[in-house]
């Protein structure tokens, strides 16, 4: 909502009806699942929170037993820090830049379906009923809300 704002853009209602709905879908097939979801919000204050932490106890790690690092292991990490983060941080940020902010924004609820479905085949984990009813509710409502389109 933030972004559409600061874009001045402004959607139809039923953009903002088929996006609250796909919210609605993804907020509760997760708590359904997970028993409770908690916000970004969380997450950043989680991070800032634990890092003094985090910092004191891989000291103290570090102090006892210094890390041996291995080439698989320093290439996983520098692949997570750039690739995964850096990189992916800049194509987002340029399709939200690109396309009207509301409808691309909506690219995003389809995040977790596709982690489900990679883990699925990439690891074998195994997709329930509800998984996939849950997913495609999602998946529907993000549809309906890039479909619409927005007034000039």
């Amino acid at each position: 909502m933030l972004a559409v704002m600061l874009g001045k853009e402004r959607p139809r209602v039923s953009f903002w009806i088929a996006a609250g709905l796909g919210a609605v879908a993804a907020v509760g097939f997760a708590a359904l699942r997970s028993g409770g979801i908690g916000a970004w919000q969380t997450i950043c204050w989680a991070l800032v929170l634990a890092l003094s932490v985090m910092a004191v106890l891989t000291g103290l790690s570090i102090a006892q037993e210094p890390p041996a690092p291995t080439l698989a292991g320093g290439a996983a990490f520098a692949y997570l820090s750039v690739v995964s983060m850096l990189l992916g941080f800049f194509a987002w940020y340029r399709g939200l830049g690109i396309g009207p902010m509301a409808q691309v924004s909506q690219v995003q609820l389809a995040q977790p379906i596709l982690t489900l479905i990679w883990a699925a085949l990439l690891l074998g984990e195994q997709l329930t009923w509800l998984t996939l009813l849950g997913a495609a509710a999602v998946i529907a409502c993000a549809l309906s809300a890039v479909r619409v389109r927005s007034k000039g």
